[in-house]
């Protein structure tokens, strides 16, 4: 099969675009025809060896894919042959076909495209788990998103809204802000030209932020966590300006807030009940137009190192999907 291939680990332009060995159902897994298979953060990491989960050499990034069931493996009930599926592959979805464990599959959908489904679950799935489960985000408090037009940011953007929060959006650019307004904001903060803490206080009349979703790091994490009010919740989701945030642990003590690390993809393992629960609302909230994915753009196989280059260099808006024509 074709396949996008890490033959050793380093940056986007290491990758091959060339033919690995067809996967083989073991036990309790099946093989999927993918179709389309999002693009994110992680598996910038993956191919660097930077990421918590470690694939041996040689392998393919890509961790979430849409597309038909070609084989079973032994023990399989939920799934025959010709299903359409979404499935969380941790990496492997930069291929042809791939092999995963079906504890890790959910149907698709009727009516979904797969462009759409295998760019649902790692965003929305880390956003709401985040909001939700970590922040139990109300009604009427008040959401800051940084890196707010990235994959994960603009979700927490649109289920910040829908979750009726007061939802600021701070990213790098007024392009991407203004991505952020259509998909729910009443605020922005640009931190490359302004002061995060500073416009922070002023757009909360001083109180400062219920909660923060951080998918960013670095010197902003500070700024942010200045600018979260008394008993406040902050998320930290990751860290993709590549600079794990260095925090004065006194400030956690004068705003009496938590820190909360949000990890989805282990979450989506050791509470997997859970997990599916949410992924189940987050589907029907998809069919019934409340919330709707932005790809901002679509990539054949071969260009999949450029979606992950853009990852890498800030540009993506939304979510990039490898599509792979079988």
């Amino acid at each position: 099969m074709k396949a996008i291939i890490c033959q050793e680990h380093g940056m986007p332009e290491s990758l091959i675009f060339g033919d690995l060995p067809d996967p083989k159902a073991a036990a309790k897994q099946i093989v999927i025809q993918v179709e389309a298979c999002g693009v994110n953060f992680p598996d910038v990491l993956i191919i660097q060896n930077k990421y918590q989960f470690k694939p041996e050499l040689p392998f393919s990034p890509g961790g979430e894919v849409a597309g038909r069931v070609i084989e079973v493996g032994e023990g399989v009930k939920q799934f025959k042959l010709g299903d359409s599926v979404l499935a969380l592959c941790g990496w492997g979805g930069f291929a042809e076909k791939v092999a995963v464990d079906i504890d890790r599959v959910f149907p698709l959908p009727p009516g979904l495209p797969s462009e759409i489904a295998a760019t649902t679950l790692y965003t929305y799935g880390t956003s709401f788990h985040a909001l939700k489960d970590r922040a139990q985000l109300k009604e009427g408090e008040t959401l800051l998103v940084l890196g707010a037009a990235g994959g994960v940011g603009l979700a927490a953007v649109e289920l910040g809204k829908l979750l009726g929060a007061h939802v600021i959006a701070a990213a790098s650019s007024q392009e991407k802000l203004d991505l952020c307004k259509k998909k729910g904001a009443s605020e922005t903060i640009n931190y490359e030209k302004e002061d995060l803490k500073n416009r922070i206080k002023e757009l909360t009349g001083g109180k400062g932020v219920d909660v923060v979703y951080d998918p960013v790091g670095g010197n902003f994490t500070e700024a942010a966590l200045r600018g979260i009010a008394w008993k406040g919740r902050y998320l930290i989701v990751g860290f993709a300006n590549g600079e794990i945030s260095q925090i004065p642990m006194n400030l956690p003590l004068l705003k009496g807030c938590s820190i909360m690390g949000v990890f989805w993809g282990q979450f989506s393992k050791l509470e997997s009940e859970k997990s599916f629960q949410n992924i189940r609302q987050l589907m029907q909230w998809i069919q019934e137009g409340k919330i709707q994915q932005h790809i901002g753009r679509k990539y054949s196989l071969e260009e999949a190192p450029e979606a992950l280059q853009a990852i890498l260099d800030r540009k993506m808006l939304g979510k990039g999907v490898v599509v792979i024509r079988n």
